[in-house]
């Protein structure tokens, strides 16, 4: 990619009953965010336009037809339907899934086409999009069926980032579903992309126990014991910084987590319940491991304030920088690590 041309930043709309739209259209109401990248957004001229009506947004909006036409220094729509579609604000519908869905496919094509260079999804209802072409539990599995590697969701900020070994699955799997296979992979990417994606050459890791207390030696589960305990063993011999496990409660209750680059936790919930509280409106979710740059708000689709002129962008803005930094920063660690010096030969 020249000097001279912006990145170009591709964003799914989510649901268009929810805040998606609007945390995207109020990012960009500042011209100064068209200084950072070029976005093209992946919908509809009448579905934005019905939203800015309906939230007083005065924005320009530059309608296209093909990624060959996108226009620099403007904010891009690329027309994927033209349709007229009901628009429930606030509301679930099998239409804000299908909608949603539609965005999301043209987007993900373009990503792995390197049409756009990185991708930022809002926010989807996760029961709406369902259908013959989307029967994943969430983005991070849709994209990681279409593009390349092998995915770990990150929810992140400046001061804290948290992978998941296991994310959307019911809890009654958790535990059979932990492995030391699983969970010496889920490392492994989640230390390579510290140091490729956030230039952190030696990330210190600590790893959350499964049960309460860690399992108190074998008191309150095996796991500890059996499968985590050991495996971090076997991944620190290898030369890595990895540390625990650490009983969750205590862990962010002292605030241990702002001695490390990252967080590991066994499940969803373990990790992003206490994320959210230290950082809701300010986190990012990255799905670090593929081959693509995909990021998002740390919210969901927020039908009870949707329409009302009530989310902030916070989060989009700062996934759009983190896609952004990402990107940039990939770039710069390929670029290293491809023109390393070889001897000459005779």
């Amino acid at each position: 990619m020249g000097k001279e041309r912006k990145i170009v930043v591709g964003i799914s709309l989510g649901d268009i009953n929810g805040v998606g739209i609007e945390v995207v259209l109020k990012a960009f109401q500042d011209r100064r965010m068209l200084d950072f990248c070029t976005p093209v957004l992946f919908g509809s001229s009448k579905t934005i336009s019905f939203h800015k009506k309906l939230l007083d947004i005065n924005i320009n909006v530059h309608g296209i037809h093909s990624l060959e036409k996108i226009v620099h220094g403007k904010v891009n729509l690329l027309n994927i339907w033209n349709e007229e579609i009901k628009i429930e604000i606030g509301k679930t519908s099998e239409v804000g899934g299908q909608y949603a869905f539609r965005s999301l496919e043209s987007a993900t094509k373009a990503l792995t086409e390197e049409q756009i260079d990185v991708l930022i999804t809002a926010p989807i209802h996760k029961e709406t999009i369902q259908s013959e072409n989307f029967n994943f539990s969430g983005h991070t599995e849709y994209l990681e069926s279409k593009l390349k590697g092998e995915s770990l969701m990150i929810l992140m900020n400046d001061a804290l980032k948290i992978g998941l070994v296991t994310g959307h699955i019911p809890v009654a799997k958790i535990s059979e579903t932990i492995t030391s296979e699983l969970l010496e992979k889920k490392f492994g990417i989640l230390h390579n992309s510290l140091i490729k994606d956030f230039r952190i050459n030696k990330p210190k890791i600590a790893v959350l126990g499964l049960n309460p207390h860690s399992g108190d030696n074998g008191v309150i589960g095996k796991e500890e014991e059996e499968i985590i305990r050991p495996t971090i063993q076997k991944i620190k011999e290898s030369g890595a910084l990895v540390f625990g496990p650490y009983a969750a409660d205590g862990f962010f209750g002292s605030e241990a987590y702002k001695q490390f680059d990252a967080v590991l936790a066994m499940y969803h919930d373990q990790g992003l319940a206490p994320f959210k509280a230290l950082s809701f409106g300010n986190g990012v979710n990255f799905t670090a491991g593929l081959n693509k740059v995909r990021t998002s708000p740390d919210h969901g689709t927020a039908f009870d304030i949707a329409g009302k002129n009530k989310a902030n962008p916070d989060s989009f803005k700062e996934a759009l920088f983190t896609a952004i930094k990402v990107f940039q920063n990939r770039q710069e660690y390929n670029e290293l690590t491809q023109n390393v010096l070889t001897p000459k030969t005779r």
